[in-house]
């Protein structure tokens, strides 16, 4: 880790993803879906939910950065809130 300058929490970070990445992949090939129609009016796969999760997600953290700062457990919380709500809804 020392070679590229990285935290602890950001390797975390970018191997959570892999390894969600990894686990849709798995997912979409062992049960197939086709894509449902949620609030938002437009078909998604998980792939796609997964992707506005993940971007709704950024969004949700720079604003508690600008609004709150530092400590981001309370933006944490409010993307897990997130990601419910755009798995069971969207």
């Amino acid at each position: 880790m020392d070679w590229m300058a990285w935290t602890w929490p950001t390797a975390l970070f970018f191997a959570t993803i892999a390894c969600l990445l990894v686990i849709f992949t798995l997912l979409a090939a062992r049960f197939p879906e086709t894509p449902r129609t949620g609030v938002l009016r437009i078909e998604t796969t998980r792939g796609d939910r997964l992707f506005i999760t993940l971007l709704g997600s950024a969004f949700i953290c720079l604003g508690w950065l600008a609004l709150f700062g530092a400590p981001l457990w309370g933006g944490l919380v409010t993307c897990l809130v997130w990601a419910t709500a755009v798995f069971r809804w969207v």
